[in-house]
């Protein structure tokens, strides 16, 4: 065999072996660097790994204190359920290449690390939800129970990193219970699905009381159930996309000194629900914690890898990051009962908020914000609405001075008349012949 026949014999053998790294199935992203370096503390999980990413914990040792927590409970598990190990074996072998697909990145695991990985993991993950759902402790969960472990592995659970398929897990919950028969429920002849169990265990961030039974959510992981919580619901109720970047819009302070009002929008469930209208601007009440950048930079994050042409979220942060420029601008709209802040200084809320939409690629936009963009700034550049601010700002910004304003007006108008009056006694006089 000739060198040239060798060279493209090997070319055709690495093609042949090459696949794309991301496919139509892909869900679970390695966050993108340009956006993880910015604040990789809220994309590497605090206590607990799920899946692949973060399972070589000789780079986070404090994962594995949780691991002989995940055998107690998978152990557990294993002990309540309708099947055998060998059945959920069989499974999980007949699935590892689409659960492959599911990763944006190639896992350097084999076959049997998957399947014990995936059966551990989904193991815990249901017995903790069963847990949850029926309140059914024991003293093994004296630790778990912690409530800052508690918090911390609820919040781990959500981390895009952090993820098994949804299928995956909800498919090994229905191969162990039927409907007919379960030790863990209260009631023999009802058993919620797996979508119950998960509504329940995330219930705290279900804002828009969104219900599981509904039959028209699904979803591929948890994290993408939090933007699901998050998003105007039904589908067709969400606005269009339009294919326009998002126009500059002036601070909470810039818009209440051009003369726009804010107020609490509490007729709407869902916090994206931003409406302007006169001059009321309203807002769906946020609350600020300590969970608040985790959760928005992990849907960020989602999107930007997800969902481009979806990024319902990513316009929220944007219209955010200019409304809030410094710390008056956050306690205005405190003041306005819009924000609620819960990390005391009101700089860090403003400096929260501002990094979220850094490094982010946004190019499709929400039609309704991009309205609303519009309607704001026109009002800011009427002359007209700038006057009227002015003089309200200047004369009527507290009952006392609007009293003072007042008083003087009508001081000014006496003495208007009084002069009005003098002039026209004076008058006659002058013009009477001699």
């Amino acid at each position: 065999m000739s060198h040239h026949d060798m060279v493209v014999n090997a070319i055709s053998a690495m093609l042949d072996e090459v696949e794309p790294l991301v496919t139509a199935d892909c869900c679970i992203y390695k966050v993108p660097s340009v956006i993880g370096r910015l604040s990789d503390h809220a994309y590497t999980p605090k206590v607990i790994s799920i899946g692949p990413f973060h399972h070589r914990h000789d780079h986070h040792p404090r994962l594995q204190n949780m691991e002989r927590h995940k055998l107690i409970y998978f152990k557990a598990f294993l002990q309540t359920t309708d099947s055998t190990l060998q059945t959920l074996i069989h499974y999980i072998d007949s699935i590892i290449p689409n659960f492959r697909r599911c990763y944006s990145e190639t896992l350097d695991f084999t076959d049997q690390d998957l399947v014990k990985l995936i059966l551990i993991d989904s193991g815990f993950i249901i017995e903790l939800f069963w847990r949850y759902y029926d309140h059914d402790w024991s003293q093994d969960d004296d630790f778990l129970l912690k409530p800052w472990l508690a918090s911390h592995i609820r919040l781990d659970l959500l981390l895009l990193e952090n993820q098994l398929p949804f299928f995956v897990v909800e498919k090994i919950f229905n191969i162990c219970f039927t409907t007919s028969t379960s030790t863990h429920a209260n009631d023999m002849t009802k058993i919620p699905s797996f979508l119950e169990l998960t509504f329940e265990y995330f219930a705290c961030y279900n804002k828009s009381n969104l219900v599981s039974d509904k039959g028209d959510i699904s979803i591929r992981h948890f994290t993408d159930l939090i933007r699901i919580f998050h998003l105007q619901h039904p589908l067709e109720r969400r606005p269009r996309r339009i294919d326009k970047p998002m126009e500059h819009l002036h601070c909470v302070t810039e818009l209440l000194e051009a003369g726009v009002r804010f107020k609490v929008n509490t007729e709407s469930e869902c916090l994206l629900d931003l409406r302007f209208s006169g001059r009321v601007l309203e807002i769906p009440q946020l609350k600020v914690e300590d969970c608040t950048e985790i959760l928005f930079r992990n849907m960020v994050a989602l999107e930007q890898c997800h969902y481009p042409k979806e990024s319902y979220i990513t316009d929220y942060v944007a219209v955010l990051d200019f409304l809030i420029n410094t710390g008056r601008d956050v306690d205005i709209l405190v003041q306005k009962g819009i924000l609620v802040n819960w990390l005391g200084d009101s700089d860090s809320v403003a400096n929260l908020v501002n990094s979220l939409w850094k490094n982010v690629t946004h190019s499709y936009f929400n039609s309704h914000y991009s309205k609303l963009c519009e309607d704001l700034n026109g009002f800011c550049s009427d002359p007209l609405h700038i006057l009227k601010a002015t003089l309200r700002r200047d004369y009527c910004s507290s009952p006392w001075q609007t009293a003072a304003s007042i008083a003087g007006i009508l001081l000014l108008i006496l003495s208007l008349i009084q002069s009005v009056c003098s002039v026209l006694q004076v008058l006659p006089r002058q013009v009477l012949p001699k």
